[in-house]
């Protein structure tokens, strides 16, 4: 492994103990951020999961949507080459 900074192995390994086994660690710069943000303006409270009966609406609702957008767009490529073949059969 190439030396950093002028440091043998050794010293960077004891430097590496020695910031791990600190009593004190920073916080990151975005805990930090967030603790005084939320200082100001705490977060309301946030479900775990949501409701059971807005989640299988939506999906069920969805998924017809989904099925109509797909089915159209294909008989809409069918009449397209439909067309198209009329079209240059003449």
């Amino acid at each position: 492994m190439p030396q950093r900074h002028g440091q043998d192995e050794p010293e960077r390994e004891f430097d590496l103990r020695w910031a791990d086994d600190a009593e004190h660690k920073e916080p990151s710069a975005r805990a930090r951020m967030l603790a005084a943000r939320w200082k100001e303006n705490p977060p309301g409270p946030v479900p775990f999961r949501a409701e059971p009966d807005h989640v299988a609406r939506r999906q069920r609702r969805s998924g017809w949507v989904s099925t109509a957008i797909v089915l159209g767009c294909v008989a809409g490529v069918i009449v397209l080459l439909g067309y198209v073949n009329f079209r240059g059969a003449y």
